[in-house]
């Protein structure tokens, strides 16, 4: 088993990516190396912040390690709120603040078009490798289910009749945004 580190301090992403790699790799978080840092997204895309990341924890440590950065974008507002998606309603904001915000933000619109895309980027031998996964699907009139985390209560994806919030992990693992870029992830470091 191969040991990676994970440059986040997001405990629900941490479970949720060990979940997804299964036995193959032993994911280490910031804690588990005693890091404790403010780790910095400033970019104004999703691949800026994830790179940042990367190499914010990369700098700090000499460490391989990954990062991500996830962002849910809604057509009909234009792409929002996309690299703001963790604090859509401001500084020091919850999800259920944010959800709040969206919910009211689409009251009457009938196109709920929307995408979760995540990207990773991986230092691994000083050398950057970025991956992507999307999911398209629709944003809900109102909360349902209680699993999952961020705006998984709101997200219908495309073909299924049930939120994130409603799956269960391995279903939701299986067809995520989050669980295509980690795939993609370990199909690469497999081979190297």
């Amino acid at each position: 088993m191969s040991d990676l580190l994970f440059a986040t301090n997001n405990s629900h992403k941490l479970l949720e990516i060990q979940e997804i790699l299964g036995n193959d790799f032993r994911i280490l978080s910031l804690k588990d190396i005693s890091l404790d840092v403010e780790i910095p997204e400033t970019q104004e895309t999703i691949e800026g912040n994830a790179v940042q990341k990367a190499r914010f924890i990369h700098d700090q440590t000499g460490m391989d390690c990954f990062a991500d950065d996830t962002g849910l974008e809604i057509d009909s507002l234009e792409g929002r709120p996309g690299v703001y998606s963790a604090r859509y309603a401001g500084e020091g904001c919850s999800f259920d603040d944010n959800i709040d915000k969206i919910l009211a933000e689409l009251t009457g619109i009938e196109n709920r078009k929307a995408c979760f895309r995540c990207v990773i980027c991986l230092i691994i031998n000083n050398m950057e490798h970025v991956f992507e996964g999307r999911v398209d699907g629709t944003i809900t009139l109102s909360r349902t289910g209680t699993d999952g985390f961020g705006y998984d209560p709101v997200f219908l994806p495309e073909g299924h009749k049930q939120t994130f919030a409603e799956m269960p992990p391995y279903l939701k693992n299986g067809i995520s945004h989050r669980g295509k870029a980690v795939l993609k992830m370990v199909r690469f470091l497999k081979q190297q």
